[in-house]
């Protein structure tokens, strides 16, 4: 295969899998009630195309999908949100295009198989959930009631319970998703097929 179809089959796949995670993004299977929710497995195409492409391949296709995840937080009302100039640029690095451009980071450790798999991925997710905390206590300094019974003034134990509660269960769906596909005879002939 040529240099250049070579080229245009990772732009293809890689389209693809920001298609695939975008329309998972939009199936909640857990919404919480003060915010943020669980999907249905959004981050496993971008991690699984990191996997199997790079991390040079799957930070451009994390960074893309960064972008299309910042688009549907101004359909959402981004701007609406009250925040000042430097908080809303603030705010658009932290929760959307660094968030998102680090799922890229999942194939840092591929070639170790599936400890490599689960380290990347973890890793990849882990420091979005940095990207999401950091904000929670930054931008938003939001505290008060999580949930019946419980609240808090504490900025910083704020946003690790607000994120963690959505971005752990994300962290393992997405692991046990990717270690389940790439696990089997198709899996790993994917992994090794150009």
């Amino acid at each position: 295969m040529s240099n250049t179809s070579q080229k245009t089959k990772i732009l293809v796949e890689g389209a693809a899998m920001v298609a695939l995670a975008t329309v998972l993004s939009f199936i909640r299977v857990f919404k919480l009630p003060w915010g943020g929710s669980i999907t249905l497995l959004s981050m496993l195409p971008i991690v699984l195309f990191s996997i199997r492409r790079g991390v040079k391949s799957g930070l451009v296709v994390s960074f893309v999908y960064a972008l299309v995840q910042f688009f549907q937080g101004v359909l959402d009302g981004l701007f609406g949100w009250g925040l000042t100039p430097g908080m809303l640029i603030a705010c658009i690095l932290l929760d959307y295009v660094l968030a998102f451009f680090v799922l890229g980071l999942a194939g840092l450790f591929r070639k170790k198989s599936i400890a490599g798999w689960i380290g990347g991925i973890a890793l990849a997710v882990g420091l979005r959930f940095v990207c999401h905390f950091l904000s929670g206590v930054v931008i938003w300094g939001s505290f008060g009631e999580l949930w019946s019974g419980f609240s808090t003034d504490n900025t910083w134990l704020y946003s690790f319970l607000y994120n963690g509660c959505y971005m752990l269960p994300e962290m393992i769906f997405t692991i046990i998703g990717a270690v389940a596909l790439l696990s089997t005879p198709q899996g790993k002939k994917l992994l090794n097929q150009d």
